[in-house]
């Protein structure tokens, strides 16, 4: 066994379920993590802002019915992220290629519909040799499966208004489907109605088994069995 095969490791990029997954071997000099998580929402949450020359201080209107109701569409800026802590740290996964729609009703939150859906050869780590292991057939098989969908089912605690600028909480629950596998998921949500845009920020963990896999280890590295997918989007009407 020559230097250079000895340096493989397992690597915990196979920790992006919504993606399918499975561990793969990478060498060990492309390992760590290139990928920092943009968060969509505002920074503030306060309940009133200072008018910009004035120094007094204005309430942030609410929004409602008129302004959320309708189908919106997931615009550009909108990314999915994949985490997985190994024994080294935690590394990341973006994937920019992102589509999908919701149709919001906050007079009845019965009626809304939502769904998504990432291309798979949109995978980035920021090291492209990384990245190309887990679009092979023996992991995601991105030329038999090229997307993989979120179709929610249901939303819990969505209120009828909406301070603009600040957030809301809900749950969102619905169909995760990676490689024709599908697991109900339940995401922790927040969401915001800012500058005729509503921006939504979404978790939920599941674990290699969820999809058929075996956490990656080694004498090398060690990975968690848990994985986060994390929503960041931008929706326009």
């Amino acid at each position: 066994m020559n230097k250079k095969t000895k340096t493989w490791v397992i690597s915990g990029v196979a920790a992006i379920a919504i993606l399918g997954g499975g561990g793969y071997y990478f060498a060990n000099s492309y390992m760590g993590n290139n990928v920092d998580i943009e968060q969509v929402l505002p920074a503030s949450t306060a309940a009133s802002t200072t008018e910009a020359g004035t120094g007094t201080t204005v309430a942030n209107e609410a929004a409602g019915a008129d302004q959320l109701n309708g189908d919106w569409t997931i615009s550009e800026g909108s990314k999915v992220y994949f985490s997985v802590t190994t024994s080294q740290e935690t590394v990341n996964f973006v994937d920019e290629q992102v589509s999908g729609t919701w149709a919001i009703n906050v007079d009845d939150a019965s009626q809304m519909k939502a769904e998504g859906q990432i291309e798979m050869s949109g995978i980035d780590s920021g090291n492209g040799q990384r990245d190309g292991h887990v679009k092979e057939a023996d992991f995601f098989d991105v030329s038999t499966h090229p997307q993989a969908t979120f179709t929610a089912t249901s939303f819990e605690g969505l209120p009828a208004e909406w301070t603009a600028g600040q957030t809301v909480d809900f749950k969102m629950n619905g169909t995760l489907t990676v490689k024709g596998v599908e697991k109900e998921v339940t995401f922790d949500a927040k969401a915001a109605y800012e500058n005729g845009q509503v921006l939504l920020s979404a978790t939920t963990t599941v674990t290699f088994e969820d999809f058929g896999m075996e956490n990656p280890h080694s004498v090398v590295l060690s990975t968690e069995n848990d994985i986060q997918v994390q929503l960041e989007l931008k929706l326009d009407k």
